[in-house]
């Protein structure tokens, strides 16, 4: 294995210089450091974390956090966040995947172990650990649920504006028996998802009929329990709003196993735009929450902060934007 040794050696410099120049250290010149980078890739030196972390006294470590990765968030959310976190984080990091559910002790969550704390929160019962990482003294961004708490980086899309802009959609297209398939209970983007849908029906005069009200939990089988529901009702609806894509798509199969049409018999929209969502047939008219770009900019404030442990916190929004494709016609 090559060491830093072996690279001062070959560079002539003392291996404090090389270690100093590999870690961008501004006591060293650019043209050495520019040297000596070039000799470690030459000699296909990979640096030794442990050893490293032993004498920085830090981990290397990024934790990201879902409140649940068992329940009520899909495969898609999940790649979704890592795939924008890994457009920041270079390959000097190791990022780690849990569970706030799964986390029994908290007392596990120290800075010896993780330099900085994603949260991918969609529960107020993530509070309680979203606190003890600020306690610790853990660089922490919490995405994707909107904090009242100012002194905590937070970066969120507004999901209710995002879906009275959908319903303010489908009621511009004659329709006016909506229906909602709600997404998981205790969820913040539950609740804001639905009181969206219920400020453009207030806003457009229409009745909230509690029949079309139906319970769901994210997931493909409840979209396509609730839908059966609302199929069975003796006036369903002629539109209905899924909380989320997977609910969407087993609202879609649903319909699709009774011989009812989408859009012709029944307009259809989601909320995500997930991958899958263009590739449904007919192709998913949803809100496209990013969620790629909302674990983008979380990680860029992240490594800020980690940087830079003055900077004050702040709340970014990411705005959602309305994705009409096939599944919505005219009443």
């Amino acid at each position: 294995m090559i060491t830093i040794k072996d690279i001062a050696r070959v560079a002539g410099v003392s291996h404090t210089t090389v270690s100093r120049a590999l870690n961008g250290s501004p006591l060293i010149k650019k043209v050495t450091r520019d040297k000596i980078e070039k000799i470690a890739a030459e000699m296909n030196y990979v640096p030794n974390y442990s050893a490293k972390s032993l004498v920085t006294k830090r981990s290397f470590t990024i934790g990201l956090f879902f409140s649940s990765i068992e329940q009520g968030t899909s495969a898609s959310f999940v790649v979704d966040a890592i795939k924008g976190i890994n457009h920041v984080l270079d390959e000097n990091y190791n990022l780690t995947v849990n569970g706030i559910d799964g986390v029994h002790n908290f007392a596990g969550i120290q800075p010896q172990r993780f330099d900085g704390i994603l949260v991918m929160s969609q529960s107020d019962e993530d509070n309680a650990f979203i606190y003890h990482v600020k306690t610790m003294g853990i660089p922490l961004v919490v995405l994707n649920r909107q904090l009242e708490d100012p002194g905590i980086m937070n970066v969120v899309a507004n999901d209710r504006e995002g879906v009275k802009e959908a319903i303010d959609f489908v009621i511009s297209q004659g329709h006016s028996k909506l229906a909602i398939i709600e997404g998981k209970p205790g969820f913040k983007s539950s609740t804001e998802r639905k009181q969206g849908f219920m400020d453009s029906l207030i806003a457009g005069r229409l009745q909230l009929n509690s029949d079309y009200f139906a319970a769901g939990d994210y997931s493909i089988e409840s979209g396509y329990s609730a839908m059966s529901q609302l199929l069975d009702l003796t006036e369903p609806p002629t539109a209905v709003f899924c909380s989320n894509d997977d609910m969407a798509i087993g609202a879609m199969n649903a319909c699709y196993a009774r011989g009812i049409s989408i859009p012709g018999q029944i307009s259809l929209i989601g909320f995500d735009d997930i991958m899958f969502a263009r590739y449904t047939n007919p192709a998913l008219t949803t809100v496209r929450k990013p969620i790629a770009d909302i674990s983008e900019l979380g990680s860029k404030m992240l490594i800020q902060l980690m940087q830079q442990p003055d900077t004050r916190p702040q709340q970014l929004f990411v705005k959602t934007s309305l994705v009409v494709r096939d599944t919505v016609t005219g009443a």
